[in-house]
């Protein structure tokens, strides 16, 4: 099958027979808005593809449960950090196993990591590829990687403006490059930190754990990263050459488009959420919030809105009451037309209208039920 990568080129997302996944995870600070579950469920459906098609698929992912976000929740509510990161985390878990998304083969938080992560960041010292400022942070220097850029092929100063505005520092003294990012940051008052080998007592920076765990966990070729759209820079440039520069190419890149709510992005910043569990709470079924983001291609930016998931409802009661049919169409056309929708570029919405049609369609076969049925089960994810 073949994906679009940030420049529009589309490009085959595995070389067979085996393919390999990294999909970034969480800040656990706050419930599962629908933005994630969109993301998650989209590389999910490529998941799901890839094993259709008899590849046998390793898939890993992260959770980043020490960050300034998390911190800065935890101390503006008063509970400990760990405590927060844990039951968010606890939480996402139980809405992905809700939505019915596949588990990573690979799940690790960055704290269970931190040794891992101070060896990778001692390898990037000890090969030229990063360097220590006098009060013991670790930065990375990207001049040590001519690739840089490539993922999300921006000009300089909207690379400047991007990684201010999503968590880097571009002014700070000392650094040998506005963009070179943080990949172990020394100790400060009241902050988590570890003691490890070579560096000074800290914790890691946010780009580097991706690249320590898709390295460890996938080897040498990651096949498919992927994270919603807003990844793009600095996080997924920043991580893939950290990888780069650890032995790991990264193949096809490939991002989720944002959901917004009430007319802006949909964030935790501004409160515009959704959350899945209060949709689950509120009674709707899993199903129909899975063919609610199915209606909309992955990359796309779409609005969510009560419309859409009254319209997944119906769509659903109608494929559930199509697929309890004696006799139906016969389902080969449709396996074919769903399987060559989700390959190109896992289009999703063509996906679904070759079900709808089939359900408007009388016939004579008998086994073609089941064969949907368990068709949008394996693909979709949908349970008839």
């Amino acid at each position: 099958m073949q994906l679009r990568d940030p420049s529009g080129q589309l490009r085959a997302s595995a070389a067979g027979p085996s393919a390999t996944l990294y999909v970034c995870g969480i800040t656990p600070y706050d419930s599962t808005h629908l933005g994630h579950a969109a993301t998650y469920v989209a590389f999910d459906v490529l998941r799901r593809t890839w094993m259709d098609a008899g590849l046998s698929v390793q898939h890993a992912s992260n959770v980043t449960d020490v960050d300034d976000p998390l911190l800065e929740r935890a101390a503006a509510t008063g509970v400990d950090w760990r405590d927060l990161a844990a039951d968010q985390t606890a939480k996402f878990a139980d809405d992905m196993a809700a939505l019915r998304v596949l588990p990573p083969h690979t799940y690790l938080t960055v704290t269970e990591t931190v040794p891992q992560v101070a060896e990778t960041v001692v390898a990037l010292l000890r090969d030229g590829a990063a360097y220590q400022l006098d009060d013991g942070d670790v930065y990375a220097d990207l001049s040590a990687d001519p690739a840089f850029g490539g993922v999300a092929a921006l000009d300089d100063a909207t690379m400047h403006t991007l990684f201010a505005e999503r968590g880097g520092d571009p002014d700070r003294v000392g650094k040998r490059h506005q963009l070179d990012p943080l990949l172990w940051r020394a100790e400060r008052p009241g902050d988590p930190a570890w003691d490890v080998p070579v560096l000074p007592r800290g914790r890691p920076g946010w780009h580097v754990e991706c690249a320590m765990i898709a390295t460890a966990s996938l080897g040498s070729v990651v096949d498919v990263q992927g994270g919603g759209r807003d990844l793009v820079f600095p996080h997924h440039e920043m991580s893939t050459s950290h990888a780069r520069l650890l032995g790991t190419s990264v193949r096809v890149q490939a991002h989720a488009g944002l959901v917004a709510y009430a007319g802006q992005k949909m964030s935790k910043s501004l409160g515009n959420l959704v959350f899945v569990n209060t949709l689950l709470a509120d009674g709707n079924d899993p199903s129909a919030i899975r063919l609610a983001i199915g209606a909309h291609h992955y990359r796309t930016d779409w609005e969510w809105t009560g419309d859409q998931l009254t319209a997944a409802h119906t769509r659903l009661t109608r494929w559930r009451t199509a697929a309890a049919r004696r006799t139906a169409a016969p389902a080969a056309p449709v396996l074919s037309a769903v399987r060559q929708a989700l390959a190109n570029d896992l289009d999703t919405p063509t996906a679904l209208a070759a079900i709808d049609t089939w359900t408007r369609t009388e016939g004579e076969d008998e086994s073609a039920a089941t064969e949907i049925r368990t068709l949008t089960d394996a693909l979709l994810g949908i349970a008839l």
